[in-house]
Parts: structure tokens; C-alpha cells; sequence
């Protein structure tokens, strides 16, 4: 398995608008890496290039810092696993692992002794000799799984590989493959729209929006620490809350909130950091409290309950206060319904802030208050 880098790397399809920008990217050796984004971000593109499938239109692609920019994607030894599955259905579980071998000629011990390791890593041991349209969703993309792996390949593709599977065999087939990843020590890029598969798969998730990076790091330093609104908005199961606040004087004035404020110190800017005029304030809907934090201070909203979700183990509010609306999460039962005026308390060491003219974020330290 091999280290994959990209250095600045841009992709143009007419010669002008940029669907990929000066991307700097790298996949250690073993790691999962996720490029996640909405449609039209540059995921895509990205994967093909890296795969061989279409040309760099500048930049770099260095597989174990050999560059491969030139090369065409039999000259990259990549896999692909794709979301339709790509296999022969009128083949069985064997052949269809085997194919890639038998065209290249492999000899047909070693076909058997590859297969057979496969097989053994994905449990299909029992589906051997079954056709492949027998199979269910799940089955099959572990057939397709096993096909990739049998080439032993440099660097494994998933290109939306649960896409086409219901809700269960998303669950059980994406721990299949964390599994995988760690057992077999795989170097692979996954693509994906779905932030939750993104979460749950990888080592490390690359943030992308209209071709350009936003950020990149582990699923807990995406959710804990966004760099800019965008990739707040994105990240988590739920929506971000998001609040417009000027600076006035020492306070930071909430637009939607009349009457509501916050000390511009209680931020904890990093030292030598001037206060934007405008920021953008943040609070996640699951940090949102009935009751006051039991340690540290909160900014307390008064509001009116519009809705609420029962979702089994939790609750969801939608709570209006002034002219803003609130999204939270509560265990349940949350104890209120709607119609009920409630207190919602924002931990300020679970407020995130951002320049409102950037976007970018403040890299807030949580203040002792």
C-alpha cells in the first residue's frame, strides 16, 4: 500500500472555471481518508484524478513520492470499488473475485491461494459458488470489495460505496469495511455526500466546497473545531445553530435577539486578536441545555416551544425566541411540549465564533468565566 500526496493539484474542464483548486492533500500509508462535500464540490473529480481516470490540469499526484502525474491508472495499480457494484451476475462469487486475475494471466494456484485470502478477510467463504445476482446489496459490494483487494492493489477507491444499500446494511457494511481497513492495513480514499458515512469510515475527512479544501483532519477535530461556517453547517448529524452578533462598545449584540448580549472577553479571543465588527456565533442543537451547566457560565434564551419531535431516546425542540429560531436536541423525555415557554441555556464553552465577514473562525479559547 502505498502514501499517496496530492500537491496543489487543480482540475479545469474549459480551460477557465476550476472544478478542483490548488489542492495540497496527503493519504499516509494504512490510513482511510474521506473526501466529503455536497454535489459539484470537487470530490469526484479529485478521486479520478488521483485514480489515473482523468489528467491533472496542474499540479502533482505522488505515489510513495513517486510521481505519477503522467501515468494512465494501469500505471497506478489502483482498485475501485463503485456504488453500483460492477460485477458479471451471471458469474459466481469466485469467478467474479477471480476475473481480474485470470485476464491478467495469473496462474491458477495462485488465483485459488489469492482468492482464497480474500474470501477468508471478507466472509464469503459460504456465497463461493452462488451467483452474484442471488446475492443481497450487502453481499455483493463485499464481492466487489474482494475483486479490488484480490489485485493487491496500491491504493483501494470507494466512490459512494453505500449508496445503493438500505439503512441496516449501511450500518453493517461500513463497519465491514473499518474493519477491513484496519485489519488489512489499507491505504484508500473514500468519496462521499454523506457526512455521517464519512464519520463513522475514516481516519481523517477532507472538507471540500466548490473545489477548494476547507479543512482536513480526524472526524472528532471536524466536529469539535471547524474552521469556517461551511464546514460547521456541515458536519453533525443536526445543523449547526447560527447567530449574527455586532460588536458594540464591550458587548457583543445578538441582531435576532433583542435585549440579549455577551462581554466581546467572554470569547476568549487569542491573545493579540482584534474583534471583528460582526461575528457569527454557533452552538450545536445537542448543546443546548434545559438547565443551567453545572460548571462555567451560559448565555440564556427565553422562548416559546413550536414543535416537538419524539425520536425515541431523544426529543427535538424548535423553539422561537425573538426573531430567531432554535434546534435542539435533548435526551428524552425533554419535559417540554410545544406551546410551553422555556429558558435554553448556551454553554459558552460550547459557543464557536466566526468572522462574519470571512467566514473563517475566531479559533476560540473557552474562557474560565
Amino acid at each position: 500500500m502505498a502514501e499517496v500526496v496530492l500537491q496543489r493539484v487543480c482540475k479545469s474542464y474549459d480551460g477557465q472555471a476550476l472544478a478542483v483548486k490548488d489542492l495540497d492533500l496527503s493519504c499516509p500509508q494504512g490510513e482511510m481518508l474521506a473526501l466529503l462535500g455536497p454535489s459539484g464540490c470537487g470530490k469526484s473529480s479529485t478521486l479520478k484524478m488521483v485514480a489515473g481516470i482523468e489528467t491533472v490540469s496542474s499540479g502533482a499526484i505522488l505515489f510513495d513520492g513517486l510521481d505519477v502525474t503522467e501515468r494512465d491508472s494501469a500505471g497506478r495499480n489502483v482498485a475501485m470499488v463503485f456504488e453500483d457494484y460492477s460485477l458479471y451476475p451471471h458469474m459466481s462469487t469466485f469467478e467474479n473475485i477471480a476475473f481480474p486475475l485470470r485476464v491478467r494471466g495469473i496462474p491458477p494456484d495462485e488465483v485459488k491461494r489469492r482468492v482464497g485470502e480474500v474470501v477468508e478477510l471478507l466472509g464469503l467463504g459460504a456465497l463461493l459458488g452462488e451467483p452474484v445476482r442471488s446475492l443481497s446489496g450487502g453481499a455483493q459490494q463485499r464481492v466487489s470489495i474482494g475483486r479490488a483487494l484480490v489485485r493487491e492493489p496500491a491504493l483501494v477507491m470507494f466512490d459512494e460505496p453505500l449508496s445503493h444499500l438500505d439503512a441496516d446494511q449501511k450500518v453493517v457494511l461500513r463497519t465491514e469495511i473499518r474493519r477491513l481497513q484496519t485489519t488489512a492495513g489499507l491505504t484508500s480514499v473514500l468519496v462521499t455526500h454523506d457526512q455521517t458515512e464519512a464519520m463513522a469510515m475514516a481516519d481523517r475527512i477532507a472538507v471540500m466546497n466548490h473545489g477548494v479544501l476547507q479543512q482536513v483532519g480526524s472526524p472528532a477535530a471536524l466536529y469539535d473545531t471547524p474552521a469556517n461556517l461551511f464546514v460547521a453547517g456541515f458536519i453533525g448529524e443536526s445543523p449547526m445553530n447560527f447567530f449574527a452578533a455586532q460588536r458594540e462598545g464591550g458587548r457583543w449584540l445578538l441582531k435576532d435577539l433583542p435585549g440579549v448580549s455577551l462581554p466581546v472577553e467572554k470569547l476568549g479571543l487569542p491573545p493579540g486578536t482584534a474583534a471583528p465588527d460582526s461575528v457569527t456565533l454557533g452552538i450545536r442543537p445537542e448543546h443546548v441545555l434545559l438547565q443551567p451547566p453545572a460548571e462555567g457560565h451560559a448565555l440564556t434564551l427565553y422562548g416559546q416551544v413550536l414543535d416537538r419531535e419524539c425520536c425515541g431516546d431523544r426529543d427535538v425542540l424548535w423553539v422561537a425566541s425573538g426573531n430567531a429560531r432554535l434546534h435542539l436536541e435533548l435526551p428524552a423525555p425533554a419535559g417540554a411540549r410545544a406551546g410551553d415557554e422555556i429558558a435554553c441555556h448556551l454553554p459558552l464553552a460550547r459557543l464557536h465564533g466566526f468572522d462574519a465577514a470571512t467566514g473563517q473562525s475566531l479559533d476560540l479559547r473557552r474562557a474560565a468565566c
